[in-house]
């Protein structure tokens, strides 16, 4: 007679579920290190607390050393199925706190980089006021690529994104927020960043080395970069920003954004009264979402704003 061997997690308790919070803190920071600040205890705590995990596991979650810390196969098997099970237990307890209409439970917010520069300041605002209202609500927020937040908000991950707003993509609702108009800048050490624009002509601009972005835009602003010479690429405005300040390409940046280096005398824009576009940034939810509380709460603080 074979003898079946017992399931490793027959039944998930307290401790399991505290087990796997750390271990997604962990993946996140990409360490333990990195982890310490976010967890607020040391790096030997959380080794203990790992390999507390993988025991109750039965699997190797995890290699660290010299060699640095990454995920095994199992590793990432298991942190995609922690990711689904926190979700389910937020939503849960968001739904039963619903039930008392009182604020608490997390929200999870997920920005396009380089909106807080914006003079609106909507999300700032519509954050604050979440706050005041619920002020035992946990916000996160992470700062990630347009494509990534449009998926992070499609499986869960994310309550809610900030993007450009491009073509929609299904099973997402889009609000519009703001309006920000991006102009196309060089930096010191550009030859033509001392060029005179009424002498400069577009061939000239052209020509040069220009940065293309890697996420999704309106067909109408994708043109403005194909006329451009673009030789390299960013997934974000901060990478775009980093290239342009090396004073070997021209790219397009948010004015407000680029407001400081051109203050500092770091950056100018060229012929900006031909060369920008106009961008909207809208708010993305998942269409036919569970209630949340919170979320909703936040979303009408956010049109309030306006």
């Amino acid at each position: 007679m074979s003898s079946r061997r017992p399931d490793p997690l027959a039944q998930v308790s307290d401790f399991d579920i505290r087990l796997l919070r750390i271990f997604r803190s962990v993946v996140e920071c990409g360490g333990f290190s990195a982890a310490e600040t976010v967890l607020g205890i040391g790096r030997s705590a959380i080794s203990q607390q790992m390999s507390d995990l993988e025991q109750r596991l039965g699997l190797r979650l995890c290699q660290r050393g010299r060699a640095g810390f990454s995920l095994t196969e199992e590793g990432r098997e298991v942190y995609q199925s922690a990711l689904q099970l926190l979700s389910a237990l937020e939503s849960f307890r968001t739904e039963v706190n619903g039930l008392h209409q009182h604020l608490r439970g997390e929200l999870i917010i997920g920005l396009t980089d380089n909106l807080v520069t914006l003079p609106h300041m909507r999300i700032t605002h519509a954050l604050a006021q979440l706050k005041e209202r619920g002020p035992d609500v946990q916000i996160q927020i992470r700062m990630i690529a347009p494509n990534e937040v449009e998926q992070g908000v499609l499986d869960g991950r994310l309550h809610v994104g900030v993007v450009p707003q491009a073509s929609a993509l299904s099973g997402l609702e889009y609000q519009p927020l703001y309006s920000e108009r991006s102009l196309l800048y060089c930096a010191v050490g550009h030859p033509l960043f001392y060029a005179d624009d009424k002498q400069l002509d577009d061939a000239r601009i052209d020509a040069q080395d220009a940065i293309a972005p890697t996420f999704r835009l309106p067909a109408e602003i994708q043109a403005h970069y194909q006329a451009l010479n673009c030789t390299a690429s960013a997934s974000d405005r901060e990478g775009m920003a980093f290239l342009i300040l090396t004073g070997r390409y021209i790219g397009y940046l948010p004015d407000h954004y680029a407001s400081l280096w051109v203050q500092q005398g770091r950056l100018r824009a060229l012929k900006p009264a031909t060369r920008f576009y106009d961008l909207s940034l809208a708010s993305v939810t998942r269409k036919g979402r569970r209630p949340h509380l919170v979320l909703e709460s936040f979303l009408e603080s956010l049109a309030a704003t306006r």
